[in-house]
């Protein structure tokens, strides 16, 4: 990946720093490989048991909503885990905690493994999202210390579209581990991939925050910081066009492998490959998104993805609401609603980001916690739709489209300047 050459300027900064740098230094394209993977383990301990669900309810005697609650423990861990995981890094630097974190979430996952009741998996599940949540905050905050503007806008959405990997290969993976192992298998998959990555990161990964960008205080800093991320508009707008964005996608994949399954008849092989077209079409719209920024702002690039979500959402709640729904309709517009997300999830972070540069590990900790909030919270409701799974699945992802379409179209044009936050 080219880097931006550096100025005459830049250079006499860096040497007047003996903390370290206070610019940017581009990352390679190797350094975006390596982040996208680590970060990509919450997405496969998400995306790679789906196809387990009937086989995890018999074999726990678990009904489906006690199933779905193992997707919200999980989603409930990454969201709390990154509030103080992001926070902390902008105290202590990143690449320790990104190394402790992943070796832990490794342990959760062999846990995960041996679970003996579907209470003892929830409260695994929590662990592993409380853990696992440092490669989601952490690969986010390099990026953010690293680059600004357009130039971020695309490497969020090059990362995206790298980790669009695995929620490709996960559910094809997890279908046959499931057909040949069961449901525990996939989780000793997870636990061997987790530390396969852990190495990777320990190798691949240097610290992208000196000692003279780092902010010193305590938790009262913290606090202080979080509070001053939260006050800016522009960046709550941008920060809730993703979370109920993502929210929409988890309504669908925690609704998805009963319905397409159960309802439409599939099997775990053909389920698994649904799920990975539609995941493909996340990685599809993204690398869009990293070429598109380079024409229009990340913001309209974002309200387009925002757009498409909302019509596709419109569109598959009208056809469950009149019964209308059919195989090849459902599929069509799950495409077209997982997809779109491409273009908004790159754009709105980074520019909520620019909202907070000086606390950018503050600044993606929340924006994570508001996707794994709102995810955990919309999973299980869809499951209380029982026999009207459809159509309970429609209202919840219109709802959340419709409130990540509001926060993106009444957000700035342009990113205001950042706020002083010294």
């Amino acid at each position: 990946m080219a880097t931006d050459p550096t100025s005459q300027e830049d250079l006499e900064e860096i040497r007047n720093n003996p903390s370290g740098p206070s610019l940017p230094i581009p990352p390679s394209s190797s350094l975006v490989v390596v982040l996208a993977a680590v970060s990509a383990v919450p997405q496969l301990a998400i995306d790679m048991y789906l196809p387990g669900f009937p086989d995890l309810s018999r074999d726990l005697q678990a009904d489906p909503f006690a199933v779905q609650l193992t997707l919200t423990a999980f989603m409930a861990g990454l969201a709390a885990g990154q509030l103080v995981i992001g926070p902390v890094s902008d105290q202590f630097g990143r690449r320790r905690l990104l190394l402790w974190g992943s070796a832990l979430c490794a342990v959760a996952t062999v846990l995960c493994a041996i679970a003996p009741t579907i209470e003892a998996l929830i409260l695994f599940r929590l662990l592993q999202g409380l853990t696992g949540a440092a490669g989601v905050v952490l690969a986010r905050a390099v990026i953010a210390d690293r680059a600004s503007g357009s130039r971020a806008a695309s490497l969020f959405s090059l990362m995206i579209a790298i980790q669009g990997a695995a929620p490709v290969v996960a559910p094809l993976a997890g279908g046959v581990v499931v057909q040949f192992l069961g449901w525990r298998g996939v989780f000793w998959a997870l636990a061997v991939i987790s530390v396969a990555l852990w190495l990777l990161a320990t190798f691949f990964i240097a610290e992208s925050l000196p000692v003279g960008r780092r902010r010193a205080g305590g938790l009262s800093e913290l606090r202080r910081m979080t509070a001053a991320v939260l006050r800016n508009r522009s960046y709550l707008h941008y920060c809730l066009a993703v979370g109920f964005g993502l929210g929409s996608m988890f309504c669908y994949i925690a609704a998805s492998p009963f319905i397409l399954q159960e309802t439409y008849g599939m099997d775990a092989g053909w389920f698994s490959v649904v799920f990975a077209a539609n995941a493909a079409g996340i990685a599809l719209f993204s690398a869009l998104s990293a070429g598109l920024v380079r024409r229009f702002s990340p913001v309209a690039v974002m309200r387009l993805g925002l757009s498409l979500m909302a019509a596709g959402t419109t569109g598959y709640f009208i056809l469950t609401l009149t019964e209308s729904a059919n195989l090849w309709s459902t599929l069509v517009l799950f495409f077209v609603i997982v997809g779109s997300l491409g273009l908004v999830l790159g754009n709105a972070t980074a520019l909520a980001v620019a909202q907070a540069r000086e606390a950018a590990g503050t600044a993606v900790a929340v924006i994570g916690a508001a996707e794994f909030l709102i995810g955990a919270a919309a999973a299980p409701l869809v499951g209380l739709g029982g026999e009207n799974l459809q159509p309970a699945l429609g209202a919840g992802m219109l709802t959340m489209t419709l409130i990540a379409a509001i926060a993106g179209w009444t957000s700035g044009r342009r990113c205001a300047p950042q706020q002083e936050m010294h």
